[in-house]
């Protein structure tokens, strides 16, 4: 478990912690369960977070009116942030929050509209003091926290991955955390997949999510349920920076922007054979975090002057559309729905009508798989290099539990249980899971 803490007595111990699972495309919080029918002590609850949904949506939205008040700029969490974008509010949408920790974007300032400007630090301090408030028992907002993370933040690159989990950190006491423990989302998952375990046994967790995919494999069972230090049944733990955000890319750059030029030739000149046309702005249009980039002054001109680097100048004037009118997260929030409809089998058709009347274009399976097939691999391999540190074989594997929005996704699922013919399919709740385990752990920590 990696932890960062600071000294902290709080005076009423049970009630002034909890667990959050602090997604890249959603989150929950889990508190003491203080309620009179609580089944035991210790146990722990999810927080509605908006009416009855136990999980929020990672997302912002700043609105480019409207007076500061003492959290900051206005602006609005969730759901309510997505409902402003759809309606087309006039300000700024911030999802993928996460992605940023562990970058250099975290210190530098951005524009959200309104002639206002917003730190990156500042903006995931905002949505984690949404979450504690929204944690806050008889009035009192909690103290002490254990926030999940993933097995890493970025891939291969140990200071950067400290410096990402040090920035959370540092955004959680920002906003009053002043006791910060860290546990890893996939062993979390692990310890939500336990209260149900009858037996001991070894369960490969596949914690695949909106930024990372994550897998620890754990020897779980009711006797050891009981353990605080569970250091011994973590056997390894392995993960890679690829997930749903990724999948959804690659389906807009196959299923969509190819209409808008992506990969497309440019004109035929003497001599020469046709260039593709550059490909940088179809890459920032396709990330969440950058398409605001992408509708800068600045570069909305320099890519106006390049019409004639297209061959179709159709492609150029779709392009120009999305700039102009700011439909690049409408674009991205498309291809989610694809990668969605086709996650079950079968294909889909994507309306683009919003760009160009009647333009639409299919996105089959095949041409799915075709463009989410290496990272799927890249997933996969990271299970079997996670049972193999642990110096194990498949075959030792007894249950596999599936957690995380992509594991929905059935062709990811199927290739990672085809490595364990053997081992039992569990499939936990897809958003909460997670966020239920690191209350488990949360109890356990700090009940004690």
């Amino acid at each position: 478990m990696a932890s960062a803490s600071s000294a902290s007595s709080p005076s009423d111990p049970s009630r002034d912690f909890c667990a959050i699972d602090f997604g890249t495309s959603n989150s929950a919080v889990a508190v003491p369960d203080l309620r009179p029918d609580a089944a035991r002590a210790g146990a722990m609850r999810l927080v509605p977070l908006e009416g009855d949904h136990p999980t929020m949506p990672t997302a912002i939205f700043y609105f480019a009116e409207g007076r500061h008040d003492a959290d900051g700029p206005p602006r609005a969490f969730g759901r309510a942030a997505l409902a402003a974008y759809v309606e087309g509010v006039d300000g700024r949408l911030m999802r993928s929050m996460k992605s940023i920790l562990g970058s250099s974007l975290i210190d530098q300032v951005t524009d959200v509209g309104g002639g206002r400007g917003v730190k990156y630090a500042d903006m995931l301090a905002g949505y984690l003091k949404r979450l504690r408030r929204q944690a806050a028992l008889g009035g009192a907002e909690p103290r002490r926290v254990v926030l999940g993370r993933p097995v890493y933040f970025v891939d291969g690159e140990p200071e950067r991955d400290a410096a990402a989990q040090a920035s959370l950190a540092a955004a959680a006491r920002t906003v009053g955390f002043e006791d910060v423990h860290f546990q890893f989302e996939p062993i979390a998952a692990a310890f939500d997949f336990e209260q149900q375990a009858d037996r001991e046994q070894v369960v490969l967790v596949a914690d695949i999510g909106g930024g990372t995919s994550d897998f620890s494999l754990v020897r779980v069972g009711p006797e050891r349920a009981r353990r605080l230090d569970r250091r011994d049944d973590i056997l390894a733990s392995h993960g890679v920076h690829i997930a749903g955000t990724d999948f959804d890319r690659h389906i807009e750059l196959t299923g969509i922007l190819r209409e808008f030029g992506y990969r497309a030739a440019g004109p035929a000149r003497p001599g020469q054979p046709p260039r593709e046309v550059p490909s940088g702005v179809y890459f920032d249009l396709a990330t969440w975090h950058l398409i605001n980039t992408c509708y800068s002054p600045q570069r909305v001109m320099e890519l106006r002057n390049m019409k004639s680097f297209y061959g179709d100048p159709r492609h150029h004037q779709r392009l120009m559309t999305v700039l102009e009118e700011r439909l690049g997260h409408e674009l991205a929030n498309r291809a989610e729905d694809a990668k969605i409809e086709v996650s079950g089998g079968g294909g889909c058709r994507i309306d683009l009508g919003l760009i160009e009347s009647g333009l639409a274009v299919d996105l089959s399976e095949d041409a799915a798989v075709g463009a989410l097939a290496g990272d799927i691999e890249r997933i996969a391999q990271a299970g079997r290099e996670t049972v193999a540190q642990a110096g194990l074989k498949p075959a030792d594997v007894d249950a596999l539990y599936f957690t995380g929005g992509s594991t929905g996704l059935r062709l990811l699922a199927d290739r990672i249980a085809a490595d364990y013919p053997a081992a039992r399919q569990v499939r936990g709740d897809r958003f909460a899971s997670v966020a239920t385990g690191l209350g488990l752990h949360a109890a356990r920590l700090f009940a004690s």
